[in-house]
């Protein structure tokens, strides 16, 4: 049986966290493949319109070049309004119909599962990969849903804080990979 991970999110930027989280959960769910599958919007940021899709793209075409275990989808993207983590999972079932399926999520996010669209249905389909946040203890899986923490390469970084870094003119090479650093000077992106 495959083992296929899924990694949803903005990526707004992919950052040296997001890759050491997929290394992690490659490594330690023994998984055959990981697909990065960036949200056109969340539905739990409404007030929050993420960086235009063309360049997070970019980005993490950028970020993910030469490493043969993971792959971006656009799917979310292309479908367009408010990525429901579900709509996806019922793609993933559709294409792999044999495969395990594995979904990371960060562990700020655990307590709220239980609201997610299709909460009941969703756990019945993903085994989650709790990505643990360095300093904060690690959150109870709700009622029916099931998962186990992430252990290797913490790394307290985040989006927002890479956002603020550029905005205030201070470095981001040792936080994104040297393309996507590159990438965000040339096209002046979160400025």
């Amino acid at each position: 049986m495959r083992r296929i991970g899924l990694f949803g999110g903005s990526f707004d930027p992919v950052h040296l966290g997001h890759l050491l989280v997929a290394r992690a959960a490659v490594e330690e769910a023994a998984l055959d493949r990981l697909f990065f599958i960036p949200a056109a919007r969340s539905p739990f940021k409404p007030d929050r319109a993420p960086t235009a899709d063309a360049e997070r793209l970019r980005l993490l075409r950028l970020a993910l070049a030469g490493r043969p275990e993971v792959e971006l989808d656009d799917q979310e993207i292309r479908r367009g309004g408010y990525s429901y983590t579900i709509d996806t999972v019922r793609e993933y079932g559709r294409r792999f119909p044999e495969a395990q399926l594995f979904y990371l999520i960060g562990a700020d996010h655990v307590p709220t599962l239980a609201q997610w669209r299709a909460a009941e249905e969703l756990a019945r389909r993903v085994e989650f990969l709790m990505i643990p946040r360095p300093g904060q203890p690690v959150a109870a899986w709700p009622p029916g849903f099931r998962g186990r923490a992430l252990h290797g390469f913490p790394l307290g970084v985040s989006a927002s804080q890479i956002r603020e870094r550029v905005r205030q003119g201070r470095p981001i090479t040792d936080l994104v990979p040297a393309a996507v650093a590159e990438a965000i000077r040339n096209y002046h992106l979160y400025l």
